[in-house]
């Protein structure tokens, strides 16, 4: 079974010599497992609970805090600290913390980065779907910042995820038909986001878009029809629709616009003014951000809202509901040094959500 689950593509003659026995005797085990209902034909899939897919990216963030103002051309003294990122990874270790079942499926390479990213996540995201390639380096963002922690420059190496391909999804195609629910960010290229959309849409599986930046916006599918829940900033926004959002009626106007696409439940989220919520069955409404006294860093706060969002979603709550726990969430994860915060669990959620 444990190797099954690593490779569910090896033949019956690979499985046999490597447990050292005959392959009528394997043939016959596989037979029973099947039987059993433990296995799914071939490929030879487990049968599992059902998990939540995330597909997208997994990085390596990198700060360099520097001591002085920068001088160029030259070094510059700086100090350095390292996290673990990845839009659908955070997402995806929130949901885990939160209790789900969790498979992450991405790019990565053969190398020390993927190995940190390895530690940091299996203890909640299932991993043993990762295509590693030896001609890619693992993603990875570094961002150099002056004293008072102002952007200086940025180097994203995400070349990676350019493999991150409907072929390669296409081989998980028996796992990715029992999902509960699909989360794909646009670090994919387009082609496969709109195969992943079609997929969910044929399988009738909830399927949800989270972007990663402004730039990446026209990977998104023309079409939104079967798109359960679009997630995404302002700024993203703005492009995806080329229009100009600094007021109410103009994020009013965002939301409908995209459900008119065909999206069923849309949020725009607008940092500390709260976000901005559409439904196929309500009218466009707007919710508050959770006030917080210390911000200690806002990365993966827009990670936290829609893990937490989503597990609101799934558990059975009314929207309004879910999205208050995707707003608890982020509120507290900007009070967390963690990208995801330690302490986060479905008890605790609930226990935060009460005391409002």
């Amino acid at each position: 079974m444990d190797m099954i689950g690593q490779n569910p593509f090896l033949s019956q003659k690979e499985m046999s010599e490597a447990l050292n026995i005959s392959r009528p005797a394997l043939a016959n085990l596989i037979s029973g497992l099947m039987k059993q209902g433990k296995i799914a034909g071939r490929a030879y899939i487990l049968q599992e609970e059902k998990e939540i897919h995330c597909i997208g990216g997994a990085n390596v963030d990198r700060k360099f805090h520097l001591q002085q103002n920068v001088q160029h051309g030259t070094s510059n003294p700086a100090n350095v600290t390292e996290s673990v990122g990845g839009v659908a990874r955070n997402i995806g270790e929130n949901l885990g913390r939160l209790g789900h079942k969790v498979r992450l499926f991405t790019t990565a390479g053969k190398d020390a980065d993927w190995q940190t990213i390895e530690t940091a996540s299996q203890g909640f995201i299932n991993l043993q779907s990762i295509n590693q390639l030896s001609n890619h380096g693992t993603g990875s963002y570094s961002a150099v910042l002056d004293p008072t922690g102002e952007l200086v420059l940025a180097m994203a190496n995400m070349g990676v995820y350019e493999e991150l391909t409907p072929a390669y999804l296409q081989r998980y195609e028996m796992i990715l038909s029992g999902s509960t629910l699909i989360i794909i960010d646009l670090n994919c290229p387009k082609e496969t986001v709109m195969f992943m959309k079609e997929f969910a849409l044929s399988k009738q599986i909830p399927f949800a878009i989270v972007p990663v930046s402004s730039p990446k916006m026209d990977r998104m599918p023309d079409d939104l029809q079967g798109v359960t829940w679009l997630i995404c900033n302002r700024d993203e926004a703005e492009t995806a629709l080329q229009m100009k959002i600094d007021k109410t009626e103009h994020f009013n106007q965002a939301v409908i616009a995209f459900l008119e696409k065909g999206v069923e439940n849309v949020v725009i989220t607008a940092g500390g003014n709260g976000v901005y919520v559409g439904t196929s069955n309500e009218d466009v409404f707007h919710m508050p951000a959770h006030k917080t006294s210390l911000i200690e860093d806002v990365t993966g706060a827009g990670d936290a809202f829609v893990g937490a969002t989503l597990h609101g979603w799934l558990a059975g709550m009314p929207v309004r509901q879910a999205i208050q726990a995707g707003l608890m969430n982020a509120s507290k994860t900007l009070s967390s040094p963690y990208t995801v915060r330690t302490e986060l669990s479905a008890t605790r959620l609930k226990l935060e959500m009460e005391e409002l």
